[in-house]
């Protein structure tokens, strides 16, 4: 089958590769080069390091919906369009052009968590369960026919990166099966329920912030859905730092106040239980022990946080 592919960040190099394996590729579209980091050296996208590596044709439009792009899409005569995780929304008019449509690998079991950060609210919100769906594009965000799904359980210590990694391996698998039932003509398709809709939307910095006053296994789950990105923060003495890693007590104390000192981490009273923080991060420095940061910071037990 002929296939054009729209993907920009890692999630949607397994399904690149896997496609490139098993179809041909016409082209694939992928979100222009930015510039990142101190030095604002240019970036690539890792579907276009990918894509260079493949030897497939590659295009960066800054806007899809622009007529000259779509213009250009539509020559390509591909049956299929495949969209992972792309970072644009596809027009109405792209939807309708090749004859089997354009079909989408999302991150969680739609309806629930639609929108851009489904694998972070998934494990924020205490969920259990997750999984992968492919779907048919609609006019709006996420709310095509259903094709296929599967599930991924949601272990107590997964991180958004952990369950990442495990979901975009997944959803290869299954957009490959989904690609073989629309060429076969067997391909189910299942309206969403509408009216069970949730949605995760794009993260901000202000969304990982830790409030010791709230209880210890909501922040638990709070700093593991924001591992590795944006990462959880709080205000400690003054500066804002990262907290990577951390593990839920049940020992009781004033929210923010030291409790204990060891080689477990830095122990925090919360809104409710405690804290062990276990690898943080000040400003501009690297990742430390909770019992190295506090001794960087001359902590001792009784000491408020923030």
């Amino acid at each position: 089958m002929r296939i054009l592919f729209m993907g920009t960040p890692e999630f949607a190099v397994p399904s690149l590769r896997a496609l490139a394996q098993a179809h041909e590729l016409v082209g694939v579209v992928t979100q222009p080069d930015r510039r990142a980091g101190r030095g604002q050296r240019v970036v690539f996208s890792p579907v276009k390091q990918v894509a260079q590596e493949l030897g497939l044709p590659i295009l960066q439009p800054e806007k899809i919906g622009d007529p000259q792009v779509m213009e250009e899409l539509e020559g390509l005569g591909a049956d299929l369009y495949v969209v992972v995780a792309f970072g644009q929304k596809i027009p109405d008019r792209l939807l309708a052009a090749p004859r089997f449509g354009c079909i989408n690998v999302h991150s969680s079991l739609l309806p629930k968590y639609r929108g851009a950060a489904p694998i972070n609210a998934a494990i924020q919100n205490g969920e259990t369960i997750t999984g992968v769906t492919t779907m048919y594009l609609g006019s709006g965000w996420d709310d095509g026919d259903i094709i296929l799904q599967e599930e991924e359980p949601i272990g107590p210590r997964d991180t958004a990166g952990a369950l990442h990694d495990r979901l975009m391996v997944k959803g290869a698998k299954l957009l490959l099966e989904t690609v073989r039932l629309i060429e076969q003509g067997r391909a189910p398709r299942r309206p969403q329920d509408h009216s069970q809709a949730t949605y995760a939307f794009r993260l901000k910095k202000e969304d990982a912030q830790v409030d010791f006053n709230r209880p210890a296994v909501e922040l638990d789950r709070l700093i593991r859905a924001m591992n590795p990105w944006p990462v959880a923060w709080a205000q400690i003495r003054g500066e804002t730092v990262r907290i990577w890693e951390a593990l839920p007590s049940s020992q009781e104390g004033p929210p923010g106040e030291v409790l204990a000192l060891s080689e477990q981490g830095l122990l925090v009273a919360c809104g409710r239980g405690s804290l062990f923080l276990q690898e943080l991060q000040r400003p501009g420095g690297k990742v430390l022990s909770g019992l190295d940061f506090a001794n960087g910071l001359r902590l001792r037990v009784g000491d408020k946080l923030s």
